[in-house]
Formats: C-alpha cells, sequence, structure tokens
C-alpha cells in the first residue's frame, strides 16, 4: 500500500469528489423513499424502480444525442428517467394502494419486473453490451471553485449534486413545514383518524409514492445519464436496497438520508480508487478486488448496525399496512 500516495491532497480531493458524485443516485432514491414510507406505504421495489429509470433515461438521452439536440439531451434523459418512475410507482400504488395487496409481495414483484423489462428493452434497442450516451458536462461555481481544497470538492460538480442538495432542502421543508407534510405524517402513523377528519388517505399516498418513485427514477438516470454514460444489465448494483436501509439509518429524515447517501458514496469511491489504483500498481495488491467490491456494502450495514438503535421507534406506526376506508353508517 502506497500510503504517501493515499495521504497526498491530490487523492483525498479526488476521493471526495467522486464520493459526492456517487452518492447522488442513492440519495435522490432515499428522498423518494422517504416520502412514500412517511406516508404509510413500504416501497420495496426501489431497485426495480431505479432499473427502469436507468434504461429510459440512457435511451432517450441517446436518441436526443443522435437527434443533435445537443447540451439538452442529458436533461430531456433525466426527464424520461423521471417519467418511468411515476409508471413504476403506479404499478405498485394499484397493486398496493387500489388493491390492498401485501406491500412486500408488491416490491419484489416490482424489482422483478423492473429488471427484467429494463434488460430486455436495452437488449431488443442495443446490439453492443454497452452503448455510450452523452453525458453531462461538469458545472464549477465561479469563483468558489477556485477555493483550495474545499472548491473542487463541493464547488465544480454536476449540476445532479446541485439538485439533490436542493431536492433533499425542498422535501424536509414539504414534510416538515407544509400542511400536505403534515397530512402525509399522519396518514403514516394514523390513517383513520386522518380519514376521520377529512384527509384522503388512498389520494395522499398515492401523491407520495408517485413522487417517491419519480425521484428513485431520476435516481436511476442520474447513474446512467451523468455518472457512468452508459446501460448495463444490473446497472444498478443493489443500490435500491441500500437506499432502503439508509431510510432506516436516516430515521426517515432527509438530511440524515443525505448523510448516510454521502457515507455510501465515500465508501463506494474509496474501492473504485484503490482498484484503480491497483492496476498501475500503486494500490494494494494483496486485497483482492471482490473484497473491494463489497467493500461499501459491508460498510453501509456497520453504519446501519450502528444507527438501528437510534432509529427504533422512529418509523411510521401504520408503515407497510393497507387501510380500508371507514364507512359513515
Amino acid at each position: 500500500m502506497n500510503w504517501s500516495l493515499l495521504l497526498s491532497t491530490a487523492f483525498i480531493v479526488a476521493l471526495l469528489t467522486s464520493a459526492i458524485r456517487l452518492a447522488t443516485p442513492v440519495a435522490l432514491a432515499v428522498l423518494g423513499e422517504i416520502i412514500t414510507e412517511r406516508a404509510g406505504v413500504l416501497n420495496l421495489g426501489l431497485e426495480g424502480v431505479m432499473s427502469m429509470g436507468a434504461v429510459a433515461g440512457f435511451m432517450v438521452a441517446y436518441y436526443a444525442m443522435m437527434a443533435q439536440l445537443g447540451v439538452w439531451s442529458p436533461w430531456i434523459g433525466l426527464a424520461a428517467g423521471t417519467v418511468a418512475g411515476i409508471a413504476m410507482g403506479l404499478i405498485m400504488g394499484w397493486l398496493s394502494i387500489t388493491l390492498k395487496a401485501d406491500q412486500v409481495i408488491c416490491g419484489i414483484t416490482l424489482v422483478l419486473f423492473g429488471q427484467g423489462v429494463a434488460n430486455y428493452l436495452y437488449r431488443q434497442t442495443f446490439n453492443s453490451i454497452a452503448a455510450q450516451g452523452p453525458g453531462m458536462a461538469f458545472a464549477p461555481i465561479p469563483g468558489l471553485s477556485h477555493i483550495p481544497v474545499l472548491g473542487p470538492v463541493l464547488f465544480d460538480q454536476q449540476p445532479t449534486v446541485y439538485l439533490t442538495v436542493l431536492l433533499t432542502l425542498l422535501v424536509w421543508v414539504l414534510l416538515f413545514r407544509t400542511t400536505w407534510g403534515l397530512k402525509i405524517r399522519a396518514t403514516g402513523e394514523n390513517p383513520a383518524a386522518a380519514d376521520t377528519s377529512g384527509v384522503s388517505v388512498t389520494r395522499v399516498r398515492y401523491q407520495a409514492l408517485l413522487m417517491g418513485s419519480a425521484l428513485a427514477g431520476l435516481g436511476g438516470a442520474v447513474l446512467t445519464v451523468a455518472q457512468l454514460n452508459m446501460f448495463t444489465e444490473n446497472i444498478t448494483a443493489g443500490r435500491g436496497w441500500i437506499a432502503i436501509a439508509l431510510v432506516i439509518f436516516a430515521s426517515w429524515r432527509p438530511w440524515w438520508a443525505l448523510g448516510g447517501a454521502l457515507f455510501f458514496g465515500l465508501a463506494d469511491a474509496i474501492q473504485y480508487n484503490i482498484q484503480a489504483l491497483s492496476q498501475v500498481g500503486l494500490g494494494a495488491k494483496t486485497l483482492p478486488y471482490e473484497f473491494l467490491l463489497m467493500l461499501p456494502y459491508v460498510l453501509t450495514l456497520v453504519a446501519l448496525f450502528v444507527r438501528s438503535r437510534a432509529s427504533h421507534g422512529a418509523a411510521p406506526a401504520a408503515l407497510g399496512r393497507p387501510y380500508t376506508m371507514r364507512r359513515v353508517e
């Protein structure tokens, strides 16, 4: 292990910069799941939702690039991924809210459906194993991006990073500073009382689920359009499941969710950077790459275990329970 290289300023700046970028898709999915679960709906299908957002975003961005739409191509792809997420949310809503099916089974079904359809669409559309998309340019903030160390880490990122921070603030305001957020939390805690007070539990749960699925779909599109610039099978690589775990880590609070996503992004960035150094003979050759691949997931589970006691009792009381509207005799 070349410790002098790993402790250099250039390596640390590169590590933190990539950590923030890698955290973005997971952070968006976690924010979406927090909204959904606050309304009492347990959506375990995030992996499928992200997969559909990833393939829809990539395909639309690719054809937008072919149509010579220039810098608008990735943004159109992100919009398509968001729409794909909403479509998956409608399926989940119909199964779990309208039909009142078991939400765990519905979520697992959504994962299998989303991954299967995403892989099928890609195979039918592209002949190559990994086609290349348009990508998204970085957007340095004038003045701030030139600050030593902090400048390139915080203020020389892709627009999706800034968008994620803004969405975190908006979700926090929505849930804890608006009447609609109060309705969402009431629906998740005591749907019968919310129904009695005139709140439509079905409508609020559908709204929360669609908004949460839109953010998860956007997260999948960010992964393929803004980060990797390509789509391959199983490209989400368990990020949807990590997002569900980070909801518990965050105690269903947006800012803690952003912190948990950054922790996962840092662990992911560590394994990528060490692997890259190993390729050129500067890293830890003694560490098998399989260990490095599992490092982000192991560290996330450790963080979840540490935070599990603090999250005890923070879950919405009616989470995962279908609600049948009371009839007035």
